[in-house]
Formats: structure tokens, C-alpha cells, sequence
């Protein structure tokens, strides 16, 4: 069963303010601003962002994002309260969370590579506000926001992912789909209105469900069948039709499921698929039977991580694991401990667990043969396929210490892969634990965050078969919201808030109903399948000669085996007692099991000799021990099979007995005394084949040692390499990242900049104000169009020097004006005539930059013409 983590926070009322967390990295800000611009007004809603950023480097995003929407957009800072319809933005070279409706503020707690702020925004936001969190992951590198969505969507939160053929880095939001926890995928401008329109038919289940029955006051045998003669009688709900459809794909049964929890992750289904109700869905189902199989896991999300509860794994460690371990050292009675981790997901609680038995392992005093074997079970199979790879992304730093992961992993340049000791210690397999029968003869019991999602009913099925599969004072581990209840008497506390308890009392509870699950037929065990006809079912025939065939073949033809190529028997010939006796134990037909002493060694030389050679090997004279104490001699036969091709590959045994010789004295020596020699010349044989054979072991021993030195040599190098390497990549990565984020803020400058450019040429070109800017040199620097009409500039003249420029100016002074203002900031102005006769109001001043420091001068030529003529016509008219 898949493990969920429950909300550690009750349901919020309706009214409560939901958080939108967003997260990008490079190329994450042309996301950004597309999904803001689509962000409708007061949605009651507040939008926290998160983006890889340089430490050094001032952040530019809120400014950037304040352009395109209405709303404030703030950088958080520590203890800032959350306010609907806001946006918050994460400053540089921090970690930003959200707690008790408040941004909080913290140092990186990782090197500049390892960083992962988005998947510790994604988590506060599960752990603090539950079902109204939402997670929305836009383009980046990395795999970062990942596993943050998955505790957002295990808590019941909505999570949104970028469509990646629409990202500029498509790393991110790929991980996160390809993780299974996006429940939107579009690009960045649709977001808005997906998640909102998700929102609207998302009813809330804070109000008790009516399909979902009281506790009932009578007994449990009682209620339960009362319950199922009334949902004979009427008619099926939607919800239990969408329950019967599932059972009917997937064998399981969720009836027993807290309908609450049911009814939220199906709405999830039906918001997605905009189904306004559960009958259409439930029509929706029967006809998609890839919607069920989404369903299916949709219902099983698994959220787990490597020692999640640190108090619990430190209490395991130092106590419990320790004193289980002391009393098989002092007992000697039975070395191996077995545990069970029930709902393991993908894993990692499994393997957490066979962590700190071997380091509890160590600390015992040598000699010792302790050992343990893990069986960790859950019900989905994707699941368990994630966990027997044992592949975990670099995000596991974060909760596994360095020392662990240098011992117990190997490091890959996309992540961690367990090791083979502490890979063979846990066995992985898919389990129902209300269907299938339990393991047994158990030491510890690892069930948690499983439980809260049973209704009582189950839960009251599921501690006494706990209690049934532990030994005297095993162990049960609960989840943090999970108690064992009523069942005091079954198990005592060792550790109450931790939830860990000990098994009591050596008698059985008589409250446990062990699952029934009928078993396949040995037909289907058997690689090779194969079903010997039923003489009592076989059709009668009236071919006198196929019956007398018949007779001939199974009561006088040698009896005689079909093997497949590991051994295992798929047809038997013939009366083969003498020859073959099944094993003790589990039901084993492999014929290596099952063959009699003194025909063993033989035959087994044989098959492996068979398979390379086409004639048949004989082996005659063989002697096989008869349950009474006599002996029987047998040929023996040993054939590879390669025709018809129903048979290729396989291996036929035949036996026939050899009947005994006259019981006369002399033929008894004689019988003796060949039997005898044949024995010696046989040992004599097998001595020289093992003599031959530990040579050769020898000389491939040392070979091999030799080898292995010089492996084991480059092995160290290579690893110490790639360490290197991998720290090096990372930190790379990051500052990638980084770049990636400051040149798309540098480009929006610029941007910015080349429309500040073009307003300025517009506004210089329209007051028709001829304008020179001169740089400190004098030379050209920018004009207008008006002032090449009164000085010869062309588009190539920018750079030349003021006294180069011919104009129509009568003023031969303006270059030395323009360095005496140069060099005492003081202002010039003149009237000056030109040669056609037009004047001009030439004014020099300084060119000052906003920081204040001087960096040329700007001459501006007013044409005053008008003005002129008209003071001439003025003075004429005056009298003298």
C-alpha cells in the first residue's frame, strides 16, 4: 500500500487563504511574467516565487514582475505576514519557507550546488496549509521542485507544471511529469486559468460526507453485516459504483478506505477532466480504462523520504534495533531477525531501516552470524519498481548525512544508487495488506501514515494480524497520527510519542482474521508450462492401436523425466518413485531437489554435459538407495532435446532398472569384487578431477586477485574523479543557473534601455532644436537632424573632432568657447550670423551624467532669424 503523508495541519475553512508557490530557474523569467500578466484581480490568493539567483548579485525580479501585473509585488523578508493578493519573491543567498501564515527567512543550509529552494518552499507550503497548498514548477534545469510537488499532491494540493516543448530549459518540468505528481501541464499564459477553473469544482469536504455510515454501537459482526444487507437492498451510489469499477481493474478493494480521503483525490480526477459530478464520472470510468488505472494511482500517491522523523529512526537506532539485536546474541537460538515495512513506496523507509541495522550491526561483539532480512511490501507495482532500482535523485543530501551516503550509496552524476549489501538486505514485493496473507515469525513491524486512511473497521482487522505476525516482544512502528487503539492488551508502549510499540502476551488475539488467497496451479509456477493429459477426462477413442500404444507407454515404457534448463521438472513419465522424492519443505520441483542419493552426482555431471553434445550419455551400473534400505542398480540416460521445437531446450532422463544377477556364492564375490573396483577406479577419477580443478582454481585465483588489485586501484581513482567531477558539475549547474537568470534580467534592461533610446531620439527630433553632444576630446558624439543642417554632418562623421566640421556659422571661436566651458563649467550663449544670412542663439554648456561627473558639453542652436528681422523692422520704425 502505497504510503501517504497525511497534512499535519487540520482542514482549512473555505475561507482560508490559499498559497500559490512558483518555482523556476533558467529561463524562468519570460514564464514568470506570461503567467502573472493571466493572473486575474482579487482571487483571494497570494503568490510566493522562487527562483535560482546569484548570492552576490542584487535581484531584479520584483521590479521586473511589478510590470506586469497589478498587484504589489514585495521581496519577502523574515516574519513578513502573507496577504491575499500579493506577490512575494525570495531574496538572494536564502531559503525561503512559509509557516503560521508568515514568510520565513534562512540561510542555504548546502553548498552553492546542492541548493534546492523550491523543494523547501513546495514542503513548508504541504506541511502548513495541506489540501489549499498549490505547487506550479516553470522552465529550469535540474530536477529541483520534484519532490516538493510530490508533498504538495500527497497533502491534497493542486500542482501545475510548464507544457516543457514551451520552456527554454525543459529539465525541470520533465522531472516533475515524468515523477507522475502533475495535475495540470500547460504553458505558462493558460496556468492561471486551469488552476482557477480546477479551484471552481473542487467542492470542500470539510463537512461530514452523508454516504459515509456513523460508528456503530452494536458489535463490529453485527454492523458489518447489517451494512452490507442494506447496500444489497439499494440501489449503488456513483462513489460506489466508481468503487466497484476500480475493484473489478484492479482486483483491490477500497470500500474500506476513509471515504473523505476517497472523495478528495477523485475530485482531483474530476476537476482535471472538468466532470461537474461523481455519476458523470463514475460513466466517465466505465468507459476509460486508462482513467482507472490513473485513478488507481492517483489513490496510492506515495510520499516518503529517507529517514522521515528523525526522532523515531535515533530512537530505533539507539534502543529498539540494539536490544532486539543483544537478545538473538545471548539467545544464539535463531540468528536471523526479519522485519516487515508495510506501505515501503519507493523505498526509502526500507532501506533507512536496513541502514541502521548494520550500523547497529557493527557495534555487536565479533563473532557473530546475525543477520536480517527486510520484507517491504506495497500495493503499487510503479512503486515497487522504483524501489527495487534503488536509483534516488541528488535531493537525498538533504536528509541522508554525508557519512551515509559515502557508505551505504554509490554517487551517479543524476543521483545515488543504493549498494548491493544494503540492496540484498530487503526483499520488495507486491502486497495487498487486507487481501493477502501476512509474513510471519517477525521481529519489527514498520507501518506508518498507513492507517489514518482505514476507516475503524479495518483498522480493527489490521493490529491483531500485526500482533499475529510478530514474535514474543516484537516490535510495531506506528505512524506520528497512529495508535494501536483498543488493543492495549496486545501491544505496550516503548516509546509513546514516538508511536513504538512491543508485542505482549504469547497467545494469539482472537480477533485476527488472517486474508485467504487461493493459490495458482503448479502449471502456472513452472517457467515451462505444461499440463499431462487426465486419462479420466481424455476423450474415449476406437483406435484399438492408439489405446494399445497407450497401455504400452505407461505401464512398460521406462520411466523417464522432462527437465527445462534450470532443472525444474515439467514432465513425468512412468512410475518414477524409485528415482525421485519431493523435498521437505515448500512445494520445490526441481528435479536437482528431488532426485535420490547416489543418482544426484551423476546425473547432474551429465546435464551439464548434455547440453554441448547431440549423442545421448549413458551411465550404466548406478546405485540409488530404496526407501527400505535396499538398493536398486539403474542405467541411466541423458538426452538434450532439439526437436520437435516444443521440446528445445529441454532435457529427457530415462531410467531402467537392471535386474539382479543368481544369488550363487561365487557370483556374488565376483559381483563384489567388480563393484568394488568399479568403486575405486570412480574415486580414483573424482580425485583426479578435483586435483585438476583446484590447479586450476589456483592459477584463476591469483589471476583474478592480481586483477582485481588493479580494478580496485583505477576504481579508487576513477571514484575520486568523479566526485570531483560531480562537485565540480554541480557547482556549475548552479552558477549556470545563475547566469541564466541575470542575463534574462540584463536583457530586459537592455530592453529597456534601446526604448529609452528611441524616446530620446524622437523627443531631440521633434522640438527641431539643432543639438552637438560632444564627448571630453570634442569630438562628435550624437546629433540631430536639425543640426545637420547647419553643420556638414554625416552619419559617418560620429567621432570626429569639432574643428573638422565645416559650417555656415560666422562663429570661428566655437571650438575654443567649447574648451573654456569645458574646463570651467561655465554656461556660454552668443548670437551669431550665418552666412545666409540666419542667426542663431548658440549656447555651451556641460555634459553631466547622473553620477554627477562630467563628460563633455552639449551646444544647442536656436534659430532666432524671425526674432531678428523683426527688432530690425522695430528700430526703423523708430524715430532717430
Amino acid at each position: 500500500m502505497a504510503a501517504l503523508t497525511p497534512s499535519k495541519s487540520p482542514p482549512s475553512p473555505p475561507s482560508a487563504l490559499r498559497i500559490l508557490g512558483i518555482g523556476a530557474s533558467a529561463g524562468g523569467l519570460s514564464p514568470l511574467e506570461a503567467f502573472f500578466a493571466n493572473v486575474p484581480p482579487r482571487q483571494h490568493m497570494a503568490y510566493v516565487v522562487v527562483q535560482h539567483l546569484d548570492p552576490t548579485h542584487k535581484a531584479l525580479l520584483p521590479e521586473l514582475l511589478q510590470r506586469v501585473t497589478p498587484m504589489p509585488v514585495r521581496e519577502a523578508t523574515q516574519g513578513m505576514p502573507i496577504e491575499p493578493d500579493c506577490v512575494y519573491v525570495i531574496p538572494p543567498n536564502k531559503e525561503l519557507s512559509v509557516a503560521d501564515g508568515m514568510l520565513s527567512l534562512a540561510p542555504p543550509m548546502e553548498p552553492r550546488g546542492m541548493r534546492l529552494p523550491i523543494n523547501v518552499l513546495f514542503s513548508s507550503l504541504a506541511s502548513a496549509h495541506g489540501d489549499l497548498a498549490i505547487g506550479v514548477v516553470l522552465s529550469g534545469m535540474g530536477s529541483d521542485g520534484t519532490l516538493g510537488l510530490q508533498a504538495i499532491k500527497g497533502a491534497g494540493g493542486l500542482t501545475a507544471v510548464q507544457q516543457p516543448d514551451s520552456a527554454q530549459f525543459d529539465a525541470m518540468p520533465k522531472s516533475a511529469i515524468t515523477a507522475g505528481c502533475a495535475d495540470i501541464i500547460a504553458p505558462p499564459g493558460d496556468l492561471p486559468a486551469r488552476i482557477l477553473a480546477c479551484l471552481d469544482r473542487m467542492p470542500r469536504l470539510d463537512v461530514p460526507d452523508p454516504s459515509e455510515p456513523a460508528e456503530p454501537s452494536v458489535a463490529p459482526e453485527v454492523a458489518e453485516a447489517a451494512e452490507a444487507a442494506e447496500a444489497a437492498e439499494a440501489a449503488p451510489t456513483p462513489f460506489q459504483r466508481i468503487l466497484r469499477t476500480l475493484q473489478r481493474q484492479t482486483r483491490h478493494d477500497f470500500s474500506l478506505y476513509k471515504s473523505s480521503t476517497l472523495h478528495r483525490r477523485i475530485e482531483r480526477r474530476m476537476a482535471i477532466h472538468e466532470i461537474a459530478t461523481l455519476a458523470l464520472y463514475a460513466d466517465f470510468l466505465e468507459h476509460n480504462p486508462h482513467e482507472i488505472d490513473l485513478l488507481f494511482k492517483e489513490v496510492l500517491i506515495g510520499v516518503t523520504r529517507f529517514f522521515r522523523d528523525p526522532d523515531v529512526w535515533q530512537y530505533l537506532a539507539e534502543f529498539t534495533l540494539p536490544a532486539l539485536l543483544k537478545r538473538q546474541y545471548d539467545q544464539r537460538k535463531d540468528s536471523h531477525l526479519r522485519a516487515w515495512v508495510v506501505g515501503c513506496s519507493t523505498g526509502e523507509e526500507a532501506y533507512s531501516l536496513a541502514m541502521i541495522f548494520t550500523e547497529a550491526l557493527d557495534k555487536l561483539p565479533r563473532p557473530h552470524d546475525i543477520t536480517m532480512q527486510i520484507f517491504a511490501s506495497d500495493l503499487s507495482p510503479d512503486a515497487i519498481a522504483t524501489a527495487r532500482r534503488g536509483h534516488y535523485p541528488l535531493e537525498i543530501s538533504k536528509d541522508v548525512s554525508a557519512p551515509r551516503l559515502a557508505r551505504f550509496f554509490i554517487a551517479h552524476d543524476n543521483g545515488y544508487q543504493i549498494n548491493s549489501d544494503i540492496r540484498d538486505r530487503v526483499l520488495f514485493a507486491q502486497h495487498d495488506v487486507v487481501l493477502d496473507p501476512p509474513f510471519t515469525r517477525l521481529d519489527l513491524i514498520s507501518c506508518r501514515n498507513l492507517l489514518i486512511y482505514f476507516d475503524q473497521s479495518l483498522q480493527r482487522k489490521l493490529i491483531p494480524l500485526f500482533h499475529y505476525s510478530l514474535r514474543a516482544k516484537g516490535v510495531l512502528v506506528l505512524g506520528s497520527s497512529e495508535t494501536v487503539g483498543r488493543y492495549t492488551r496486545l501491544f505496550a508502549p516503548l516509546q509513546s510519542k514516538l508511536r513504538i510499540y512491543h508485542r505482549q502476551g504469547n497467545t494469539q488475539s482472537s480477533d485476527t482474521r488472517l486474508p485467504v488467497k487461493s493459490i495458482p496451479p503448479l502449471s502456472k509456477m513452472t517457467k515451462e508450462p505444461f499440463v499431462p493429459p487426465n486419462n479420466a477426462s481424455s476423450p474415449a477413442t476406437d483406435n484399438l492401436q492408439a489405446a494399445a500404444d497407450q497401455v504400452l507407454l505407461q505401464v512398460y515404457a521406462p520411466a523417464a523425466v522432462v527437465v527445462n534448463d534450470e532443472g525444474d521438472v515439467v514432465y513425468i513419465s512412468g512410475r518414477t518413485g524409485k528415482y525421485l522424492e519431493p523435498a521437505a519443505g515448500k512445494a520445490n520441483w526441481n528435479f536437482h531437489a528431488m532426485v535420490r542419493e547416489g543418482l544426484r552426482t551423476p546425473i547432474t555431471r551429465a546435464l551439464r554435459q548434455a547440453t554441448n553434445q547431440r549423442e545421448p550419455q549413458h551411465l550404466p551400473g548406478l546405485q540409488v538407495q530404496l526407501p527400505g534400505g535396499a538398493t536398486q542398480r539403474v542405467d541411466v540416460t541423458v538426452q538434450a532435446l532439439r526437436e520437435p521445437n516444443a521440446l528445445r531446450g529441454m532435457t529427457i532422463i530415462i531410467f531402467r532398472d537392471i535386474a539382479p544377477a543368481p544369488a550363487d556364492i561365487s557370483s556374488k564375490l565376483a559381483s563384489a569384487t567388480v563393484t568394488q573396483q568399479s568403486h575405486v577406479d570412480e574415486l580414483q577419477h573424482y580425485q583426479d578431477e578435483i586435483q585438476t580443478l583446484r590447479e586450476e582454481n589456483s592459477a584463476s585465483k591469483e589471476e583474478l586477485q592480481s586483477a582485481n588489485e588493479e580494478l580496485q586501484s583505477t576504481n579508487e581513482e576513477l571514484q575520486s574523479t568523479n566526485e570531483e567531477l560531480t562537485t565540480s558539475k554541480e557547482e556549475m549547474q548552479s552558477m549556470n543557473e545563475e547566469l541564466q537568470t541575470i542575463n534574462a534580467e540584463m536583457q530586459t534592461k537592455l530592453d529597456d534601455l534601446a526604448l529609452a533610446q528611441s524616446d530620446m531620439n524622437n523627443l531631440l527630433n521633434s522640438i527641431e532644436i539643432a543639438i552637438l553632444f560632444l564627448d571630453l576630446n570634442l569630438n562628435l558624439r550624437r546629433y540631430t537632424d536639425r543640426a545637420s543642417k547647419i553643420i556638414s554632418i554625416r552619419e559617418g562623421d560620429i567621432g570626429r573632432p569639432l574643428s573638422d566640421l565645416t559650417t555656415t556659422l560666422q562663429y570661428p571661436e566655437l571650438n575654443d568657447d567649447a574648451l573654456d566651458t569645458l574646463s570651467t563649467l561655465a554656461f556660454s550663449e552668443k548670437e551669431i550670423h550665418a552666412t545666409d544670412d540666419r542667426w542663431f542663439t548658440v549656447r555651451i554648456m556641460p555634459y553631466r551624467r547622473l553620477d554627477n561627473v562630467i563628460d563633455g558639453v552639449v551646444i544647442t542652436l536656436l534659430d532666432i532669424t524671425t526674432t531678428k528681422e523683426l527688432e530690425q523692422a522695430l528700430r526703423k520704425d523708430l524715430p532717430s
